[in-house]
Parts: C-alpha cells; structure tokens; sequence
C-alpha cells in the first residue's frame, strides 16, 4: 500500500490541501496556527452550509473508504504514539485509549457509513404555524457554524468528531492531546482529502497540529470565531475549559458511574453485571467506579463482587462494614479490599480499581449517588418496582439504569450513530451528543407585506 503522505520513516512530510495558499500563508506569517484555522473554519462554515445532504453523505461513505485503504499509515502513526506513550510510563488503561488496530479502524468507518445512512435533522420543521397577522412561521433546524473539540488520547475522536460535523454542515477544527497527536494528523489528512475529493470545501477540516499548549488556552479564547468548543478528556482538562473558555462551551463529563445492589436485587444477574460494567474497558467513562450495597444483604452480596472481581485483580477500596467481610474470604481475594478514604467516593479511577460502600437503603443510596456522582451514568439492582421507579426518578444523571450494565451508554448503543461526547450538563445537551446535538434552530418568517 503506498504511504502517500510519509516516508519510509512514517514521518509526516505534507501539509493539508490548501488552494489559494499564496494568501493564506503570507497571513499565517503574522497569526498562530490556531488563529489562522479558526478564520478558516469560519469561512468553510459558510460554504459548508450550502453543500447539499447527498454530497455530504457522498463524502461520509468516502472517508469511511479512505480509513479502510489507508489502514497502514493511520496505524503506523497510531504505533509511533504508543511506542512514545509507554516510554513516557503511561498508564495502561490510557495505552488502551490510544490504541487503533484494524478491528477498531473499521468500527470507525463503520460509524461513519452509518451516519451516511441517517436522517439529515438539518431543515428539519421543529414547529410551524401562521400568526395572528398572516405570517407563516417555521423554526428549523441548522448547523452551529464552527465546532471546536479539545481532547486527549482518544484517536476515534477525530473521526467521529469529523463524521458528526460534517453531516450537520459544521466546520469542524481539532485539538488532540499530544499523546496521540501522530494518530490524530494521519486521521485528520485521510478523512480532510477524502472529504475534499467528494466536493467539500477547504478546511471543513483542521487540525491543530502544534504541541503547544499555549494553542490550547488560545482556541479557549476565540470568540466570534468558534460558535462552540466541546472538551473531551480528564477532569482536569474539562474544569479548565469550563473555567477558562470564553467562547460557549457544552460539557463532556468524567464518569463517576455508581452501581447500587439493592435488598430485592436478582441475585443471578449481580456478578455478571459487576464485571461487565467494571472490568470489559476500565479506562471508558461509562465503567463503574463505585458500587453501594444494601447493609441487610451486605453479608449475601458483597462477597459475590468481591469474588467476581477478584479473578481480575481489581483492587477494592472499602468502607469497614465491607472490609471485615472480606476477612473472612479467601486471602487472593482478600488482599485486594483496602480500607477507603473519603477520596474514593468521588474517584473516577480509569482503571481496575473500585470503591464498595455499604448503605443503610435506598435513601442513603440516593443521597450518595447525587453527592459523589459526576452524573454520567448509574444503576440499580432491583426487583422491586418502586426501588426502580424511585432510583430512575430521583438520580439526578444524565443516563439512569435499572437491572443493567452502565456500559451501554454510548451514541452508537442508543442508536444515535457516532457521538461526540457524553454531556453531563443539562443546557442544549445532555447524555450522548449524535446528530440533534450539534444543531440549533432558527425562525424563518415569510409574510405579504405586514408592518407592525
């Protein structure tokens, strides 16, 4: 297969498409990188509003195409970012983040066939009707304009990131951590020529490919030029953005999810559930970190996810109710229950670790899931009807289970295609971010001639 933008060395020799560059680079002598892409952004989100709903599919079932032919070198790049991430001691869950292997690529271009295949919300009617004074009145649904994502080792990002904007006409402009930031160029200039190839306009797709992280703080800062920003990541990453962007920012949250084993639970389903949402990807935000179980079946329950886990070696950190049980197991497991601190009731751990909290009941359970939570995704264990509808109505989350893994929260699981985060907040997004979500509306009012 020819490696069309690198050297036998796999090191990136090209830069992106650009037409008209003379211009454009005079200008880009005197502005930043991240300024220079953001004005192009905004001038692709005007032409891009224009392309129809088949060029844009066209283009989607193309890129998709274009990963598949181009496999070699996305996953070259994606090897070079690994190989640099374990000599920097990276946790292995992140590694995990990271990693792209042919199985992965093809879900991705599967992901991006399948938003070929969905409606298009753009010009969707949300409401119409004809006002007192004759004048019809529609509300319809159309692109953001420029949707900036801000993110860290998480390579599928840039190809949902790219699939979800460009079937809702957004320009889209890309900030990857640095950890994947070789993965993240390849991906970019497959999906970007692809796009182009099919009619898109220029710089309906960018990366910003500098490690500064200067550039970070200063795409934060582009009012008036980014319509939104999208953080993706850590903690720590989503609280500096919220703190300080200054353009709109719509919250992707970390994932403190909490599986609560009621009195009534069903008690074939509690070990299979426990491993499933703890250990098949620890390092996904949709994984539980935190397990509350009622006190009057804490003697019956907690040793079944003590030994379920165990075969794992996930280290259990637990309150003393839990932890004099565990003295009583078999020492493997035993070893691996620790006295908590008050910390690990909000830890998102990313990683086979978890906390077990005994609790008094269903009210202590509550009361704890809203405190501790990040309000992501939780779950009860229940048969009891009015357990569930208690649990469902009062988890302040943006996804509430009942008899289920959290693991299922996800755009691709809720039928929405490729997702661009999971928002925990509850203005304009909540939950998986599909389609809907990077749309806003606006009036459209067409009258014969009335003044008021």
């Amino acid at each position: 297969m020819t490696k069309w933008w690198y050297s036998e060395h796999v090191e990136l020799i090209r830069p992106l498409r650009r037409e008209g560059s003379e211009r454009e680079g005079m200008i880009a002598m005197h502005e930043s990188e991240v300024l220079t892409k953001a004005k192009n952004a905004r001038e692709a989100a005007r032409r891009l509003a224009c392309v129809d709903t088949r060029a844009r599919n066209e283009a989607l079932l193309a890129m998709a195409d274009a990963l598949v032919t181009h496999e070699t070198c996305v996953l070259d790049a994606n090897a070079l970012d690994i190989a640099a991430a374990r000599e920097e001691k990276t946790a292995e869950p992140l590694i995990d983040r990271l990693a792209l292997d042919h199985a992965r690529l093809s879900d991705i271009a599967d992901a991006l066939r399948s938003l070929a295949a969905q409606n298009d919300p753009l010009g969707t009617v949300v409401e119409g009707r004809t006002l007192y004074n004759g004048i019809r009145l529609r509300r319809v649904r159309v692109p953001l304009g420029v949707v900036a994502m801000i993110y860290e080792a998480r390579p599928n990002v840039t190809a949902d990131a790219a699939g979800l904007c460009l079937k809702t006409a957004n320009a889209c402009l890309l900030r990857g951590g640095s950890l994947a930031n070789r993965s993240n160029i390849a991906m970019t200039r497959v999906l970007y020529e692809a796009g182009c190839a099919c009619g898109m306009p220029q710089n309906w797709l960018q990366s910003i490919e500098t490690t500064d992280r200067g550039a970070t703080s200063e795409l934060m800062q582009l009012t008036g030029l980014v319509d939104v920003l999208i953080p993706r990541g850590s903690a720590s990453l989503i609280r500096t953005t919220v703190e300080n962007a200054r353009v709109p920012v719509i919250e992707t949250g970390e994932g403190n999810c909490h599986l609560y084993i009621h009195t009534d639970a069903d008690p074939a389903v509690i070990a299979p559930i426990v491993v499933n949402a703890k250990t098949q990807r620890p390092g996904v935000c949709n994984a539980v970190e935190s397990i509350l179980i009622d006190n009057a079946v804490l003697d019956r329950f907690a040793p079944v996810v003590i030994e379920a886990l165990a075969p794992y070696s996930v280290k259990m950190h637990a309150d003393a109710a839990v932890c004099a049980l565990a003295e009583g197991m078999s020492q493997g497991s035993a070893a691996l229950v620790v006295t908590a601190t008050e910390e690990d009731w909000g830890r998102e751990y990313l990683g086979l670790e978890v906390s077990i909290k005994s609790v008094s009941g269903i009210d202590e359970a509550i009361e704890h899931i809203n405190a501790y939570s990040t309000h992501h995704s939780e779950s009860i264990l229940s048969q009891d009807y009015e357990a569930v509808g208690r649990f469902l109505r009062e988890i302040d989350s943006a996804a509430v289970y009942a008899n289920a893994s959290t693991r299922f929260t996800d755009g691709g699981e809720f039928g929405l295609g490729a997702e661009i985060g999971i928002s925990t907040q509850k203005l304009h997004a909540r939950g998986p971010m599909g389609l809907e979500a990077l749309t806003s509306t606006k009036f459209v009012l067409e009258g014969n001639g009335q003044v008021r």
